[in-house]
């Protein structure tokens, strides 16, 4: 199968061209034998020869999926409030590094956004990892602060030789790395690219801030944000779908809102962007979705469709 946006013009020329080569391919040919789709037997015409019955079987955009606008619009709050996600970290981070937020004030927000998310991911239900209580979900994150907290300090001289700009300019790759390769389909889980990029550039950052308990508080902050956020995020899709739009709306607002008290600019720039991925690329992939062709025939490879798995045993 291949796929391509191809014209009728291009396709009749295909056929006249398949058309041609079954009648010139061999014109002494014995019109009494008829030709037959086998390699397994001799017959008197050449390898190449088609008849005038190749493009019968062609068929166009079978299997395509149709979407509709506004579900396309609902999935893609999940890319702008993602967006918005890095904006409030920026934001929060901004403010620490200007003296303007404690790191007591940010740990103690931080305990109970965990506790009320922690909480609201429970009474939604769903399926449970196997092995894992409450009781485990509180000693991975009693021994993720602990280990967080007790090498603060060499997080906060990881980055002393090397100079601001090239921190900033790591931060910013990583945290666009963690945008392009994070799983809108699914939770980010532990050990993913997205995740990974996040938190480097997190402590990329938070290796420029006044000391050790600032740097605690923003990796235990970027935690939050880029990992036990989105799983909640799912799971409000999965099990309440009605308010996953309202809380991907809520953290975009939020986003803007905190990224409009330090930059104004920026923050009508975001919202720009928020706009026309929300609402103008689905245009986009609906109107790209009317010159979508897919052709189909008897040059696809060949699927199989029995099962056999019982030559597996």
């Amino acid at each position: 199968m291949f796929s391509t946006l191809c014209s009728q013009r291009e396709i009749d020329l295909i056929a006249s061209a398949f058309s041609v080569m079954g009648a010139d391919s061999d014109p002494g040919a014995p019109s009494a034998v008829p030709w037959r789709k086998v390699l397994y037997e001799r017959q008197p015409f050449p390898d190449n020869y088609v008849d005038r019955r190749f493009l019968e079987e062609l068929r166009r955009n079978v299997g395509v999926r149709r979407y509709r606008y506004w579900p396309v619009v609902r999935e893609a709050g999940l890319v702008t409030q993602q967006l918005s996600c890095v904006a409030a970290f920026l934001t929060l981070w901004w403010y620490m590094y200007q003296g303007q937020l404690y790191p007591f004030t940010l740990l103690l927000a931080g305990l109970l956004c965990a506790l009320l998310g922690y909480g609201l991911y429970e009474a939604l239900g769903g399926p449970r990892t196997a092995g894992r209580t409450r009781l485990a979900d509180l000693q991975s994150a009693a021994i993720f602060l602990a280990f967080t907290f007790g090498f603060s300090p060499v997080l906060k001289t990881l980055t002393e030789s090397v100079s601001t700009d090239t921190v900033y300019a790591m931060s910013a790759l990583m945290l666009l790395a963690h945008l392009v390769t994070f799983p809108y389909a699914q939770p980010s889980p532990p050990g993913s690219l997205s995740l990974n990029a996040a938190l480097f550039g997190s402590v990329c950052l938070a290796s420029r801030l006044p000391g050790a308990l600032h740097t605690f508080a923003m990796v235990t902050c970027a935690l939050l944000v880029f990992a036990l956020w989105p799983c909640l995020l799912h799971r409000l899709r999965d099990r309440a779908p009605r308010g996953f739009p309202w809380a991907a709306a809520l953290v975009s607002l939020g986003g803007i809102g905190g990224l409009a008290s330090q930059s104004p600019g920026g923050a009508v720039l975001l919202a720009l962007v928020q706009l026309a991925l929300t609402l103008l690329c689905p245009l986009l992939l609906l109107w790209l979705q009317e010159h979508k062709d897919n052709i189909h025939g008897p040059w696809d490879e060949a699927e199989i469709h029995e099962d056999l798995s019982r030559f597996l045993q």
